[in-house]
């Protein structure tokens, strides 16, 4: 484990990114530079893009990018192709995980998603196609997820003598309470997005793949001319990191609200919103934190850049 990670560099353009079964592009296409939305595409259609440990690697590695490039807004996370993921390659087996686990005990799946879920910019699912175990559990960080009414959508771990992982066990009772997940645990079966069974796991769900994935850049591109990704990082941390009492919680809230009403998003959305017109959030957590944050005690997994260097 990587105690101490060095600073990164961020790129001018993430496609010329050299990676390996995953693809990042700019939205909208033919931009040269970065973008406020970016497309994180997993890409290995042959083989339903089915996990493997590059994709690991390559999340690992442009995440934490995302996380600190304030040109970056929000994320569009999709699959090429017919499926969105099938979770785990089966072809390959377990035996390159077998390897990381003795290298440095946390699962493949679980890196992955933590990278989606410690990065400050939202992420948007855009599950396009079907998708089971792995590929089900990580969109679970992800702040908003759509479906395709055509597709099924599982967690099939106790079918393949598997147990939770992604930091999963976590996530899904979270997201659509004990009852559900217990569930669909307990059945391993897969489902409709509509299911009753999934609760709102789902935010919205369309007939035809296509839309899904347009459906998810408007979302996108609402956001990220709309929304302080500051403010948008900030509740979305109230939310995982209460202290657990109300009264605890109403402290903790009260200290980063009245920071925020006066930090410079907040000026800039008032007066943006009398000159009518879109409003420009820049402030950032290096700059203008507040006080009391972190308020929780953080867990060094080892994978969180100190600093970034530009490289534009």
């Amino acid at each position: 484990m990587i105690s101490d990670p060095d600073a990164i560099d961020i790129p001018k353009s993430y496609e010329t990114i050299p990676l390996t079964d995953v693809k990042v592009s700019h939205h909208p296409a033919g931009t040269v530079e970065a973008t406020p939305v970016v497309v994180m595409t997993l890409n290995r259609p042959e083989k339903h893009n089915s996990f493997t440990l590059e994709m690991m690697h390559a999340f690992e590695k442009i995440y934490p990018m995302f996380d600190v490039d304030e040109r970056v807004k929000v994320v569009v996370l999709t699959g090429a192709g017919k499926m969105f993921c099938a979770g785990a390659d089966l072809e390959r087996g377990f035996s390159g995980m077998d390897k990381e686990r003795n290298k440095d005990h946390g699962d493949s799946g679980g890196r992955l998603a933590l990278a989606i879920h410690r990065c400050r910019k939202p992420t948007i699912a855009a599950m396009q196609g079907s998708a089971v175990g792995l590929g089900m559990t990580m969109s679970l960080p992800a702040a908003i997820r759509i479906g395709c009414q055509k597709s099924k959508y599982g967690f099939v771990f106790p079918r393949r003598v598997l147990t939770m992982e992604s930091s999963s066990s976590f996530f899904l009772p979270r997201l659509i309470g004990y009852s559900n997940a217990l569930y669909l645990l307990t059945t391993g079966g897969i489902f409709p997005p509509t299911s009753p069974h999934f609760g709102t796991l789902f935010q919205e769900t369309y007939p035809d793949p296509n839309q899904v994935v347009a459906r998810a850049l408007e979302f996108a591109s609402e956001i990220a001319e709309n929304v302080s990704s500051m403010a948008l990082y900030l509740s979305r941390e109230l939310m995982r990191r209460n202290p657990g009492s109300a009264e605890e919680t109403h402290l903790v809230d009260s200290a980063v609200l009245y920071h925020m009403l006066s930090g410079r998003d907040s000026k800039e959305g008032v007066k943006a919103f009398f000159e009518k017109r879109k409003p420009n959030f820049n402030a950032t957590l290096e700059g203008d934190a507040p006080p009391s944050f972190p308020w929780w005690s953080d867990v060094d997994t080892g994978r969180r850049p100190k600093a970034s260097k530009a490289r534009l």
